[in-house]
């Protein structure tokens, strides 16, 4: 079935071996690497954040547990509310630094339009 198509070439599944690859050029690799750090950075920053709440309920029982505006504890907010709102963050910081460091990459090799047609997403 997927062999009918005849827009690409069709691989069949498990025949590449990715030894034979050849490596990434400095570019990608860079893109990469700033992608890899990042994402570690923001995913550490959000775990500390989720892992300090168990602390704060074992060490500040009392506040964690008393009661705001409408009858939710401040553990049940701080889980919720503000984790979700911190992983909208996280997503938007994510995708302003990729954006910016690949305007900066397209910047550098002086031509915007020299940069290579395969990595334009249409």
């Amino acid at each position: 079935m997927a062999g009918e198509y005849t827009e690409y070439n069709y691989v069949a599944a498990e025949t590449i071996d990715v030894s034979e690859l050849e490596p990434l050029d400095p570019e990608t690799r860079q893109i990469m690497k700033g992608e890899f750090s990042t994402g570690l950075r923001l995913t550490v920053f959000y775990y500390i954040f989720i892992l300090s709440i168990p602390i704060l309920n074992w060490f500040a029982g009392g506040f964690m547990f008393s009661r705001m505006r409408g009858g939710m504890t401040y553990s049940w907010f701080l889980t919720s509310i503000v984790a979700m709102a911190m992983a909208f963050i996280i997503a938007y910081v994510h995708t302003s630094l990729y954006e910016k460091r690949l305007r900066n990459n397209q910047n550098s090799s002086g031509n915007p339009a020299a940069y290579s047609k395969e990595r334009r997403i249409m």
